[in-house]
């Protein structure tokens, strides 16, 4: 079985969407979920959200591995 989930983005950033998913699943009874991300500069991180203050440190922490740029050949 093969299903797709979309998330819309405004840019660079974290983005929640464990609800689509965990809705699916909730649907399925046992099995695997497997999630491919298409696209060159996304990937997916597995967290528990528990702080407030970990999409926080996480977004500086991106940030200073990889500064933002306003060179256009670099976006």
């Amino acid at each position: 079985m093969h299903t797709t989930f979309e998330i819309q983005t405004s840019g660079a950033g974290l983005y929640e969407f464990t609800h689509a998913p965990a809705r699916w699943i909730n649907g399925q009874g046992n099995g695997l979920l497997t999630l491919l991300v298409q696209h060159t500069s996304a990937s997916l991180l597995v967290q528990k959200n528990s702080d407030p203050k970990v999409q926080t440190d996480l977004q500086a922490f991106f940030s200073r591995l990889v500064p933002p740029t306003s060179d256009p050949s670099m976006s």
